[in-house]
């Protein structure tokens, strides 16, 4: 066998390769074997029919066929090793030449991962926002742990923002009782906007017993998106009744016997997570600095293949999880739907490129992925998915996801070294130190899936 490459732009390649006779001898004996087994021919038990009757009665062209069908991924394989390529996808394969028993010639023209050079990085430099915990900070936070623990006293008089209302609901489209649409005994917070709109006013003034109706567009359930004529009736009102600050709280609704213990642990608590928020700051900075410094050529079809792979997920998945569509889903956002094309398409290209770059940092550096490294990022990929570890890795293992979760770790490896040699300083012009290795492990992981929805290799696979 012999191969030429040609290079037709940075992302795409032709292979001509051309395929002396006998080194099909293998995929013909395989193809008369497979036709032995399918045809019947009068006077010869089945499977044993002469190669000769079976050219005769069915045609050489037939054999040829399914010999040049069973040859050509071996054949485009060995071309794509020898010129030492990285295809992206499946290639578009002609057969230019078929002469029986002289030679089969064939292009294929494939997607390739583009030859990157890093550059010096050790020079970029990222601004993240300082970590700061003021007393309002931790008044928030004991305050919404105060929240919590409130409880509810029924009161004989009208309904008031924040008070808790025990309501029947009713809803009709165009004049007819929804099949779904009637509920009783809902609990529901005034103000907090967890029902229909307009929910708020129709309740605020109604004491037990009394009813309103109002008009909203359904969230959920049979007519969703529709509008709806909603009745709705107050059997109870109660007030919310927060417990006091005091020791005594601080020993209800934590392991610390002080409220000033309360509040030094919310403390450290917010600035654990603003450390967090900083780290992750800074691996996104950094990125971004790293990806302005590299030429990253994007193919088309695999940008093309992305952007479809996003919106999909975005319309079959997260959507429709929430009842919506991509119309209301771009109304409620305020986006037209070019703006949307525009940004799916950023995305994609931002995604392409972060990993191109980094798995070529993987090569670069010599990064490997340990049992260790991978197991703890299974672990926080369980958790982030509402699965067990167990059943996270056997849907890994039984989806042929393991490569891509060892290339998830190995990109966060890739990234961290990049971060280590870049200067982060906050707001206040301190240097930061990313120390922690959890932390760093966890946010260099995190922004380094910002990764197309699914991976070239993967691609290829399919």
């Amino acid at each position: 066998m012999k191969s030429a490459v040609e290079t037709l732009n940075p992302t795409r390649v032709r292979l001509t390769v051309e395929v002396p006779f006998e080194e099909l001898k293998d995929s013909l004996d395989a193809a008369y074997k497979k036709i032995n087994q399918q045809v019947t021919v009068k006077g010869f038990r089945k499977g044993k029919v002469p190669a000769r009757v079976i050219d005769q009665r069915f045609g050489r062209g037939a054999v040829l066929e399914e010999a040049v069908n069973d040859a050509l991924p071996k054949f485009y394989t060995d071309a794509v090793n020898e010129a030492e390529l990285s295809p992206l996808g499946q290639p578009e394969v002609d057969i230019t030449e078929l002469k029986d028993g002289e030679t089969l010639n064939f292009t294929a023209e494939v997607d390739i991962r583009p030859a990157i050079e890093i550059p010096d990085y050790s020079g970029i430099e990222v601004e993240v926002d300082a970590v700061e915990v003021t007393e309002e900070d931790v008044d928030k936070a004991v305050e919404e742990l105060r929240e919590r623990f409130a409880s509810t006293a029924p009161v004989e008089r009208a309904a008031e923002d924040g008070d808790v209302v025990t309501i029947d609901l009713e809803a009709k489209v165009e004049g007819e009782v929804l099949e779904d649409g009637v509920a009783n005994g809902v609990s529901y917070t005034i103000g907090s906007g967890e029902l229909l709109d307009g929910i708020d006013d129709a309740v605020k003034g109604l004491e037990a017993g009394g009813e309103a109706t109002f008009t909203s567009e359904l969230k959920g359930g049979s007519a969703a998106g529709k509008e709806a004529e909603v009745t709705v009736k107050v059997t109870q009102v109660a007030k919310r009744e927060l417990p006091e600050l005091d020791d005594e709280f601080a020993q209800l609704a934590s392991e610390f016997d002080t409220i000033e213990e309360l509040r030094a642990d919310s403390r450290k608590r917010l600035e654990n997570m603003k450390q967090y928020d900083q780290a992750t700051q800074a691996q996104e900075r950094v990125l971004e600095k790293l990806l302005e410094l590299v030429e990253v050529p994007v193919p088309e079809k695999l940008l093309e293949d992305e952007v479809n792979t996003r919106k999909h997920n975005l319309e079959h998945h997260q959507l429709g999880q929430m009842g919506l569509d991509l119309a209301k889903y771009l109304e409620i956002q305020g986006k037209s739907e070019e703006e949307f094309e525009t940004e799916t398409r950023e995305a994609a290209v931002k995604g392409i490129k972060t990993q191109f770059v980094l798995d070529e940092l993987v090569k670069q550096e010599k990064l490997n992925v340990n049992q260790e490294e991978l197991t703890e990022h299974l672990m926080r990929r369980a958790a982030s998915s509402g699965m067990s570890p167990d059943q996270f890795a056997q849907a890994v293992v039984e989806g042929g996801q393991v490569p891509l979760l060892v290339g998830e770790v190995a990109r966060g490896k890739a990234l961290a070294v990049v971060v280590e040699k870049a200067t982060v300083k906050d707001t206040n012009g301190e240097i930061i130190d990313l120390d922690d290795e959890d932390e760093e492990s966890e946010a260099t992981e995190a922004a380094a899936e910002e990764t197309p929805a699914e991976s070239a290799e993967e691609k290829t696979e399919g």
